[in-house]
């Protein structure tokens, strides 16, 4: 009788694959073979039976009466594990059914190609509307955990999970509040920026940028397509905060709401910049490209030739180039100190105020060296025209003279060490002055004796 009753219960559950379904659940996926297990099972509860009626037969109530105890369990356990069997196979039936209505209904809506998962899913192997179905299945088990352990009369097991599925059932509301909110304002931000994008496509956005020169500054993306993303990102900043609140989960959402709501905060000031920058880089080029034209007419470009360092610049370099282009720098420096100012960066506003002024004191002492180079030329010009014997060793030294002269304004301009250059700049003129009275003293001294005569004589005379 125990081999007949093994072999219909194996032959039984080769028959159905329920029960290798939950045995795979339980041992994570690896594969059973419950069969012989069960089989094995009721072999020996029959043999347990034949055991207690021999044991009977001897009279031997001190052995018989345990294991008749235990059959007695048993008997009364198999009505619940019965029960716990049928729920067991109606949570199967209804957690098949509903997956496949979830995935069926999900692929339907193509939500892999409308979410950019493709044909293989956002997630390697498995697309996302079989990993809905797949969610929905064991969902459904998890529901009908409690009533299959209220079947077996597992109350200590019992209590805890039905607390943790009364606390998931509570927390649902809210996460598909959050879930309807998100999916809501992702499609509403969606239609948004592709409304945005094509109204500035048709007015000719991507055109007008190529025109002013952002065009190599965006690279492949268009200002269009910018503009949108950047709409995109703003309408669905709140929606994640409300997502966030609606999850009621202060201990997550407090932080990410508080930082969302700092991101939000700081977005007109950030749209201000924006906006501030974008006008001050259309005047700084508006206001560069007049200057140079205007320099270019005046024959600015021929400064280089006049001070005398045509050969010192690199050829197809024009000055009045180099000045619109500084003055467009210039702009965009004093706009990104109002623009650190708006965005608070009171450290940065600061560092690009002396950044400024140190730029503005090396271009004043530039023009001064280049006003020093101009006035050089001239004296030397002037000093080899004229009548007076060793007019090159005069026009070389009027020359150097000027030179240094200029050299040491421009550096003291520029801040570049004033102690050094005016202790250098007074020591080289009072050895000029020493190296020229010993010259004339001692080196010449008896010339230096018939010229003071003569002017002692002279004004005698007078």
């Amino acid at each position: 009788m125990a081999l007949i009753a093994r072999a219909v219960v194996r032959g039984a559950l080769k028959r159905t694959r329920f029960d290798n379904r939950i045995a795979e659940w339980v041992t994570g996926g690896k594969p059973v073979a419950i069969e012989h297990a069960a089989g094995a099972v009721i072999y020996w509860i029959v043999m347990l039976f034949v055991a207690v009626a021999v044991f009977q037969v001897l009279d031997l109530p001190l052995v018989a009466e345990p294991l008749n105890a235990l059959l007695s369990q048993l008997a009364s356990f198999v009505p619940q594990l019965a029960g716990a069997a049928i729920l067991l196979l109606v949570a199967w039936i209804v957690a098949t059914v509903l997956r496949k209505v979830v995935s069926g209904a999900l692929r339907a809506m193509q939500i892999d190609k409308r979410l950019g998962g493709g044909e293989g899913g956002p997630t390697e192997g498995m697309s996302l509307a079989a990993s809905l179905g797949e969610a929905v299945y064991w969902l459904v088990f998890l529901l009908f955990l409690p009533a299959v352990l209220g079947a077996l009369a597992l109350e200590g097991i019992l209590q805890p999970v039905q607390s943790l599925i009364d606390e998931l059932l509570g927390f649902l509301p809210n996460l598909l509040g959050a879930g309807l909110i998100l999916a809501v304002g992702w499609f509403v931000a969606n239609l948004v920026r592709r409304i945005v994008t094509n109204l500035l496509l048709s007015f000719g956005a991507d055109r007008l940028a190529n025109r002013v020169g952002l065009g190599q500054a965006l690279g492949t993306m268009r200002l269009s397509g910018l503009v949108g993303l950047v709409v995109y990102i703003l309408i669905l900043l709140p929606v994640l905060v409300a997502a966030l609140n609606a999850l009621a989960l202060d201990a997550v959402t407090a932080p990410a709401s508080a930082m969302l709501g700092s991101i939000l905060n700081i977005i007109p000031a950030l749209f201000g910049v924006v906006v501030l920058l974008a006008i001050a880089y259309f005047i700084g080029r508006v206001v560069a490209e007049l200057v140079t034209n205007v320099l270019v007419g005046a024959g600015f470009d021929n400064i280089l030739v006049t001070l005398g360092l045509a050969q010192t610049v690199r050829e197809g370099t024009r000055p009045s180039t180099v000045v619109g282009a500084l003055i467009l720098v210039t702009l965009m420096l004093f706009a990104s100190i109002e623009a650190a100012g708006m965005l608070g960066f009171g450290v940065l506003a600061e560092l690009v105020s002396r950044f400024l002024v140190l730029g503005g004191q090396v271009v004043l002492g530039l023009i001064i060296f280049g006003i020093g180079l101009f006035l050089a030329n001239v004296a030397e010009n002037a000093v080899r025209a004229s009548t007076t014997r060793q007019t090159d060793l005069l026009a070389l030294a009027t020359r150097v003279s000027i030179i240094v002269l200029a050299g040491a304004m421009g550096l003291r301009q520029m801040g570049l060490a004033n102690e050094i250059i005016t202790l250098a700049f007074g020591l080289m003129l009072g050895a000029i002055a020493v190296a020229a009275a010993l010259a004339f003293g001692l080196g010449a001294r008896d010339v230096a004796g018939r010229t003071i005569e003569g002017w002692a004589k002279s004004l005698k005379g007078e």
